[in-house]
């Protein structure tokens, strides 16, 4: 089911609901709640039990990439999906409550409206139904699906429906982005460029995480699927179209690659143990493809799962036969960037924590901002920003922040890669007029509306928390996790 959802992601109904709440609940670290509990059971909200066989339905419907598996004893996943899960077993008690439906005809006109479906600028059963074989789920379990989410959307927008903004709101939110900002600011990259990763810490770092470092080689087997292949003549034609759609039919209703390939006389070519850079095992470079035709065979998912693929009005069927994974040694230039670049991260967020310290302390206020600078060669620079996209040194988000800071305010303020740092001190700050007959106007209360909208998305959300009692068996989620 979840593999239908990514791709009907695509459509407008559902990039509606993408910001939409899920009210995941912070519970981990409570310790085992269950004092000798069911097994059979791996959470209770309120008096409703989550059995261990309902979750694991769950966790199948939403298809888990093989990494992921090999890695969920030692990440946190499994809380994070029963977190998610808990999330929709609560926000459905409350839609029940309410009294939120979606009756047949809504949920048709939904489906009918998806552009996912259509053909010939109209909606297609053919094309619903193709969709549904690809995606492995029945249309009573899609249409489910729908109807949940739409119940959703429609709960939340009665949360906050009919709201009325204040103008000064309005002018808040003007504010954040139309000043000018005088400013002293210590750039940190020099700071934090100082102490290199040892050979020994790299080394370590290595071992613990060696199982992530790895190359995917994959086998993989393709045929052009011509016209005079399979339609019998040289034309792309309506005849050689209603034959693609059989076979594409019959591949999607698990027709091996091997028999579609013989019955319609496809010549097959076979390339073995390529990586996503087109090198074999040797390094040797594979140029019998051309790259947007590797990639479109090098990105299918499954093993032994044939594609009936379309690159530049060209079809091919293709498969990944096998994949095979290599470690890389400590010396592939992509490791040692990747062990650089973590250790070089940490380092950083030990030093800005460290700043960060000082900084609640009044330690850089006043002339101690450039004994700071001066203590580590660094340089204390001016400068006037009077737009987020202003200048080179900062980037928008950066600006941002620095927009936050109030007057003799200091402040660190990173990206949120932790590439740029600097340690800023407000100078003076000027804001800008807003007109509330202009263009600017409705755009700074569409945004203070959705800001509104979201504390009450948040106040809500901590409301049902509280409301709803939720027990967690931890052996249990233990045991799930050994189960993989």
């Amino acid at each position: 089911m979840a593999t239908s959802i990514v791709k009907l992601s695509k459509s407008f109904f559902i990039k509606l609901l993408v910001g939409i709440i899920i009210l995941p609940f912070v519970f981990w670290g409570m310790g085992d709640v269950f004092r000798g509990g069911n097994q059979n059971v791996i959470a209770t909200i309120k008096s409703e039990k989550i059995s261990t066989q309902e979750f694991m339905d769950y966790i199948r419907k939403i298809n888990l990439s093989e990494q992921q598996i090999e890695n969920i004893k030692k990440t946190d996943l499994i809380e994070q999906i029963l977190s998610q899960y808990i999330g929709r077993k609560v926000m459905a008690l409350e839609i029940e409550k309410f009294g939120v439906i979606v009756n047949d005809n809504s949920l048709r006109d939904i489906i009918k409206n998806d552009k996912l479906f259509y053909k010939d600028n109209k909606f297609s059963r053919t094309e619903y139904e193709k969709f549904l074989i690809k995606s492995g789920i029945t249309a009573p379990q899609f249409e489910a699906n729908i109807a949940e989410q739409e119940r959703r959307r429609q709960f939340l927008s009665s949360l906050a429906g009919g709201i009325v903004i204040p103008e000064t709101l309005v002018k808040q939110e003007f504010r954040k982005e139309n000043q000018v900002k005088t400013i002293e600011y210590i750039d940190l990259e020099k700071y934090h460029s100082k102490n290199k990763p040892s050979e020994e810490n790299i080394k370590k770092l290595y071992e613990r995480n060696k199982n992530i470092f790895f190359i995917d080689f994959k086998s993989i087997q393709y045929a052009a699927i011509k016209p005079n292949f399979i339609s019998g003549n040289a034309n792309y034609d309506e005849s050689f179209f209603k034959k693609l759609d059989v076979i594409e039919n019959q591949v999607l209703d698990g027709q091996s690659f091997e028999d579609t390939a013989k019955i319609n006389n496809l010549k097959t070519i076979r390339v073995n143990k390529v990586n996503a850079k087109k090198e074999g095992i040797n390094k040797n470079k594979i140029n019998t493809l051309s790259d947007d035709l590797f990639k479109a065979f090098y990105n299918i998912k499954k093993t032994k799962s044939p594609e009936v693929i379309n690159i530049n009005e060209k079809y091919y069927l293709a498969e990944v036969i096998d994949v095979e994974k290599k470690n890389k040694s400590m010396n592939d230039p992509e490791v040692v960037e990747a062990l650089n670049a973590q250790l070089n991260f940490k380092t950083k967020i030990e030093k800005n924590t460290t700043i960060a310290k000082d900084l609640s302390l009044g330690a850089y206020k006043n002339a101690n901002f450039k004994k700071f600078a001066d203590d580590n060669g660094l340089e204390v620079k001016k400068t006037k920003i009077s737009s987020l996209k202003q200048n080179d040194v900062f980037g928008e988000g950066i600006i941002e922040r620095i927009f936050l800071t109030k007057e003799g305010e200091t402040n660190l303020i990173t990206n949120s890669t932790l590439s740029k740092t600097f340690l800023i001190s407000t100078k003076k700050t000027e804001f800008k007029n807003l007109n509330k007959s202009g263009n600017d106007f409705e755009q700074y209360e569409a945004k203070a509306r959705l800001n509104l909208i979201n504390k009450i998305y948040k106040t809500y959300d901590d409301s049902i928390n509280e409301k709803y009692k939720v027990e967690i068996n931890k052996k249990t989620i233990d045991r799930v996790k050994n189960s993989f």
